[in-house]
């Protein structure tokens, strides 16, 4: 491919390139520099009808349901082959539609996403299943699929995120639409060409490109052939799919937003937890529902940290994704930019002192880009706007505590409840916080490690059900008691 390609994306329907119903499309560009990047086919409910139907037709009438676990197991492992196989492929396509670094996308996202599928793919095929013997009597578990899946993913980390919700989906047997973020279609698309390579039955996954409302999540979410709902992104947006998704009772696993606590004690290894708030807020541009938005620090070590942090956060290289010696890119779009320095300006306004960032980047090389540097903000308490609402950028608030029950307090004193990050050298004290902190994911000494076994998703109005390990396959399969009374010998 040629980094100046202009892309036509068509929707992925039964096992087809088609394009839109309606015959309109939208445009994707680079956050970068504004160039455009590709024609995207804008589906309509028209477009959303032929993939539900689509879907439907390969789990009613299709061999994907009907195989077992090892077979799929062997189709999802080649389609992670395919993947690893164009890494450097989808890194750029997802390093040019959405922003993030190409160092991320090139070692953490793609790679992951090829994780993903190996991971349920074996997941599914060594499962074990409960079975009860009592006497005469056996009772045991079935597993089967649900059905038709929607997911529809974020923008934030494209590709990886619609494989979060894919891979457990496909490998328990369902079919699937996706519909990925109108942002960043790009490795979507590619994604869906790859697996079909790779032997993919037809049908069996279609990705319809499109907006919100009636266009295409509408139906998609509101139409009692579809059986699970899958989604990552606002809690307005998850309350919405909710509501459309009520009627049909169809179940719902919503992954939504955050403004986790990032509490570090003054016994903290510094060398430790200095760098990893840094990955905490800055990493993936800042655009990161579990990021640490909310910097909790013990007074006692509070001016030494805020000079290594500030340090540190100077030294952030802004500048082009597509070059390795950057460490955070653009900002999705202006519409977001916009929202970003309106909270800086809030924060001001609420009595918040900037100590770095804060202004929109005048370097001429960046001007066309949705650029903003590292921020950091102090001087606010935990329940000002600033640090109660979700900014979605590289904007960090730092407060000052000085008990344990008094960081908790602050940690809990929040709606969401995604996640939470600790640093402290005292093994105690951090099982007493976790046991009490209303956050679905804490990670101690550490930053974004994953364990695909583990439950991930939120409390409070950070999300609604859980995903990984046994928890997806409780989500897309439909279990089923059976009871079968032995008879005795002749």
């Amino acid at each position: 491919m040629s980094i100046d390609d202009v892309y036509r994306i068509s929707h992925l329907i039964g096992g087809h390139s088609v394009e839109s119903a309606g015959g309109e499309t939208f445009e994707t560009r680079d956050p970068h520099d504004g160039s455009l990047l590709g024609t995207v086919a804008r589906g309509a409910p028209a477009d959303a009808e032929r993939a539900i139907a689509a879907a439907r037709a390969a789990f009613d009438e299709g061999p994907w349901p009907r195989m077992s676990p090892k077979e799929r197991h062997k189709i999802l492992h080649a389609v992670a082959d395919a993947v690893e196989a164009n890494l450097e492929e989808l890194a750029l396509l997802e390093t040019r539609d959405s922003g993030k670094i190409i160092t991320q996308a090139r070692h953490a996202d793609i790679p992951r996403t090829a994780h993903n599928l190996r991971f349920f793919a074996d997941y599914a095929a060594m499962a074990g299943n409960e079975a009860y013997p009592d006497g005469d009597l056996l009772s045991y578990t079935l597993y089967p699929p649900a059905g038709v899946v929607t997911a529809i993913s974020p923008w934030n980390a494209p590709l990886m995120l619609a494989s979060w919700k894919l891979a457990p989906a496909l490998a328990f047997g369902n079919t699937a639409i996706l519909k990925p973020a109108p942002q960043t279609p790009l490795t979507a698309a590619r994604f869906g060409e790859l697996a079909l390579e790779a032997g993919l039955p037809e049908g069996v996954l279609n990705i319809v490109h499109g907006f919100g409302g009636d266009e295409v999540a509408g139906p998609l979410t509101t139409d009692p052939r579809i059986d699970r709902i899958t989604f990552t992104g606002s809690t307005a947006t998850g309350v919405r799919i909710l509501q459309a998704a009520a009627p049909n009772l169809t179940p719902v696993s919503a992954e939504l937003g955050g403004k986790s606590a990032n509490i570090v004690f003054d016994d903290a290894d510094l060398d430790v937890a200095v760098p990893e708030s840094i990955r905490g807020i800055f990493a993936g541009n800042g655009q990161m529902c579990f990021a640490g938005s909310r910097l909790l620090v013990q007074r006692g070590i509070l001016p030494e940290f805020l000079e290594r942090f500030t340090e540190a956060a100077g030294k952030i290289v802004v500048g082009d994704p597509k070059d390795p010696a950057t460490t955070l890119g653009p900002l999705i779009e202006q519409r977001h930019l916009d929202k970003v320095h309106g909270y800086v300006e809030l924060a001001q306004r609420e009595g918040g002192s900037v100590l770095t960032g804060g202004a929109r980047l005048k370097d001429a090389a960046l001007a066309d880009g949705f650029y903003y540097p590292p921020t950091v903000v102090s001087g606010l308490g935990n329940e000002s706007r600033t640090a109660q609402e979700e900014i979605f950028g590289p904007v960090e608030t730092v407060i000052p505590f000085d008990t344990e029950e008094e960081a908790l307090r602050l940690a809990n004193a929040n709606p969401y409840g995604l996640s939470g990050l600790l640093f402290t050298t005292d093994l105690d004290r951090a099982h007493r916080m976790v046991a009490r902190w209303k956050a679905g994911t804490v990670w101690v000494n550490c930053y974004l490690v994953r364990d695909l076994r583990l439950p991930f998703g939120g409390e409070g109005v950070s999300g609604l059900g859980r995903e990984g390990g046994r928890f997806s396959r409780e989500f897309f399969t439909e279990p089923r008691a059976v009871t079968l009374r032995l008879r005795p010998a002749a």
